[in-house]
């Protein structure tokens, strides 16, 4: 995913009912390094890392670019969500020049099941409209992992096709923005 345009960031922290979503800090790289560890979590996104190579490779402050949210709930991570622009070379596209918005999102596994990626997408999704109005938000997970494209249809996302890639039928939903063209 490349960088979001013209938008101001980090944004101010966002605060939900349960959530801050903020930009990482150093204090999140231990969960970074869990989240990215995690054969739960890895399940279908390509697997688990190695711990011993993440610790390597994790920087101080991980996770700080424009559109990745960390999720925190009583001042711990548990997850982050992100939104970048979908790569022109991968499939999946409705706009023909592609780079559309992407959501994306990780949780530690003992925040599952709790409502907090609900939660969290849904205030990103909020800042989106804001921040890029007219804007359609794309997301794709393997067809195979139905808690993700369970949240996908919950957020309002509508699939738009199925597509192989990764080795593995992947989902693709769109959520069109309020202000633009039906897609999907």
């Amino acid at each position: 995913m490349t960088g979001l345009g013209p938008v101001a960031w980090p944004p101010a922290p966002i605060r939900t009912g349960r959530l801050v979503l903020r930009e990482s800090a150093a204090c999140d790289r231990a969960a970074f390094i869990e989240l990215f560890a995690s054969p739960e979590v890895g399940r279908y996104v390509g697997g688990a890392r190695p711990r011993d190579e993440l610790e390597r490779a994790v920087p101080e402050v991980p996770g700080r670019r424009p559109g990745t949210f960390v999720v925190e709930l009583d001042g711990a991570m548990i997850g982050m969500v992100t939104l970048g622009r979908r790569d022109a070379e991968r499939p999946g596209h409705v706009r023909p020049e592609a780079g559309e918005a992407e959501l994306g999102y990780l949780f530690l596994p003992g925040a599952w099941g709790r409502g907090y990626a609900a939660e969290a997408c849904a205030a990103v999704l909020a800042w989106c409209a804001r921040e890029l109005p007219g804007e359609p938000v794309v997301l794709c997970a393997q067809s195979a992992n139905g808690p993700a494209t369970r949240l996908a249809w919950k957020l309002g996302f509508s699939e738009a096709e199925r597509f192989e890639e990764y080795g593995a039928e992947q989902w693709f939903g769109v959520l069109p923005s309020p202000s633009g063209p039906e897609f999907g």
